[in-house]
């Protein structure tokens, strides 16, 4: 399994996108947060085909906080259904790496860090 995920959803306003980096990168779910847009979704919703403008944000976190990250940004988005997937992250820069390792684990408990590498 990757150690690393780049997680996407999208979002209809670049308000909420701006919301959902603050408490996310915050809560320490993700590393960072890239919101990109407006860009323009065509999609089937409930029968008809719809086109709409929305933001997509760009996340990137460890894999074992995605459980977490998940269920949070289901809790915060505004759509019955967001998108939200995951791509694993199969290479990267060493410094990269340690920087998210280094911001992300500075928000879980000490007890949630022992073992894993850093």
């Amino acid at each position: 399994m990757n150690e690393y995920v780049a997680v996407l959803t999208t979002v209809d306003n670049k308000m909420e996108a701006e919301g959902l980096a603050k408490t996310l990168v915050g809560e320490r779910l993700a590393a960072c947060l890239q919101i990109i847009g407006p860009i323009r979704s065509t999609y089937w919703w409930k029968g008809t085909m719809e086109t709409a403008e929305e933001w997509l944000c760009w996340m990137k976190t460890r894999t074992v906080l995605y459980p977490a990250l998940e269920k949070r940004l289901a809790e915060l988005h505004s759509y019955e259904t967001p998108q939200i997937v995951a791509l694993p992250i199969v290479r990267g820069s060493e410094q990269y790496f340690a920087w998210m390792n280094e911001v992300l684990a500075q928000g879980r408990p000490p007890a949630e860090q022992e073992g894993e590498p850093g």
